[in-house]
């Protein structure tokens, strides 16, 4: 009885002990081609699908690393707004809704603004988080990206903004409506001061957003098949009474109807900002771009 308590009983909770610590997220599913990358592959793809291409969506730290040289950046605060200012309750209660997706994303809300190096070159950019309540349009997020025009206008650097949102968000109502105009001022500032001010609209980009700041950029460049429109298929479909395109409101089918200046695999997007700033700046390439923190297909 000792023998078995002592030896065999050990064994059998080590072997199950081991097994319950082997994480079960090591590899990711492709939702276009349904094939299976191992997570490290696809981090270091930056969530492009070596398989299909696919682009799949990025985190806002990932996003960060890998725009900035080597990853060096500063995040800028952010002014706080009112929490719940009317006091919106559905299902659950907003504040509680927040609260989840704090500590989802580790952040306080949908857009975060840093400033830092690329290609030598000082910008400042605002990065909007699909995975914060599908990236929406509050005080919150209208309150950074206004931040983050203020701060490139100390700065008199470029800014950068990656859109990626469901539009306003609804718990906000009127106060969520009134930072279309208020973002909208924000870039006519930037218009003033003859700084460059450029959009990359990622999978998903609409509603409110699309319909003010995400489509007043100097230049305007979308990844491959990200959704971009302002109103949602169906509904459009039900309006005008006729069957849309299959690639109605995606990145190709608006390049090919004038909405958009460029299509930019995500491994080429750091040096296509790079080239583009370079270019609206009036500053010649001085040293070849660094792409330490480039996944190794791009470096390629």
């Amino acid at each position: 009885m000792n023998w078995i308590n002592n030896v065999v009983r050990p064994k059998i909770q080590r072997v199950f002990k081991k097994k319950a610590e082997t994480p079960d997220n090591l590899w990711r599913k492709c939702p276009a081609c349904n094939e299976m990358i191992f997570h490290r592959d696809l981090d270091n793809a930056l969530n492009v699908c070596p398989h299909c291409g696919n682009h799949m969506k990025l985190s806002t730290a990932m996003r960060l690393t890998s725009l900035f040289d080597d990853g060096q950046f500063q995040t800028v605060a952010v002014q706080g707004v009112p929490l719940d200012p009317l006091k919106f309750r559905d299902q659950k209660k907003y504040p509680d809704r927040l609260k989840e997706a704090r500590a989802k994303t580790g952040r306080e809300d949908s857009v975060t603004v840093a400033h830092g190096p690329l290609d030598g070159i000082e910008i400042v950019t605002a990065i909007q988080d699909f995975a914060f309540m599908g990236g929406s349009l509050g005080m919150a997020a209208g309150e950074a990206i206004i931040k983050g025009a203020e701060v490139a206008l100390e700065k008199n650097a470029p800014y950068v903004l990656f859109a990626a949102s469901g539009g306003a968000r609804m718990q906000e109502g009127i106060m969520s409506l009134m930072q279309m105009p208020r973002t909208t001022v924000a870039v006519q500032m930037l218009r003033d001061a003859g700084l460059p001010y450029i959009v990359v609209l990622t999978d998903p980009t609409s509603g409110g957003v699309l319909a003010s700041y995400a489509m007043l950029g100097d230049i305007h460049i979308a990844e491959p098949g990200a959704l971009i429109g302002f109103s949602g298929r169906r509904v459009i479909e039900q309006t005008i009474r006729e069957k849309l395109p299959e690639n109605f409101q995606l990145a190709e089918f608006q390049f090919d109807h004038g909405m958009l200046d460029m299509i930019v695999h995500r491994h080429q997007l750091k040096e296509t900002l790079a080239r583009t700033i370079r270019i609206l700046t009036h500053r010649p390439k001085l040293t070849p771009l660094r792409a330490s923190n480039l996944p190794a297909t791009a470096k390629a």
